[in-house]
This record gives C-alpha cells, structure tokens and sequence, in this order.
C-alpha cells in the first residue's frame, strides 16, 4: 500500500502554529513528520558530552509535526490536497492528487 506522505514531499501545514508554511519532508515517523525549517527546537548541550560539539552550547534542530496536521501539496495546483491511490494498468500503485496529477 502507498504511504499518504513520504520522505521529499512537499507539504503544507494545515494547523497549529506553523500553518499555512510549505516545506519538504525530511523525515517520516510513525506518526510525526520532520519539515524541513520549519518547528525548530533548541537542545542545551553539556560540554564534553559530544565529539561534534565539545565546547557544549545551545544547539538547534528541526522539531517534528504530527502527521495529521500536514497535507502534500498537488503538483498542479500548488495547495494542499487529499491523497488517492490509483492502480495502474501494470499492477503498480501511485499517489494521485484531486486534480488527477501524480504526486512525486
């Protein structure tokens, strides 16, 4: 079965804070999504606790969005749409917006 949204889609934000901002998807959870610049967060590192960082320091990173609160954005339209799937004729399943326009 086709996932609704997968790791590079673009996606629009239909609540919360962050609505109505478009990003690309970095990251598919269970059931959270990590967007591309969008909901950062900031992690406050001891120093000594990391190779990458020894100095320690504020660090910030990208935040997650449950998966309910974003929708892929149709290729054809440029906003936000539901996902059909649609069987090809050799068998093969691919994500369908409602304007009839494959998803990437």
């Amino acid at each position: 079965m086709a996932a609704r949204i997968k790791k590079g889609d673009t996606v629009v934000v239909i609540s919360g804070k962050e609505k109505g901002k478009q990003g690309k998807v970095l990251e598919v959870g269970a059931e959270r999504v990590m967007i591309e610049g969008l909901v950062p967060i900031k992690r406050h590192l001891k120093p000594g606790r990391s190779q990458a960082n020894p100095q320690g320091g504020i660090v910030e990173k990208n935040g997650t969005i449950h998966i309910s609160n974003v929708m892929p954005v149709d290729p054809k339209t440029k906003k936000g749409t539901r996902v059909n799937v649609k069987t090809l004729g050799d068998g093969k399943k691919v994500r369908v917006g409602k304007s009839g326009e494959q998803l990437a």
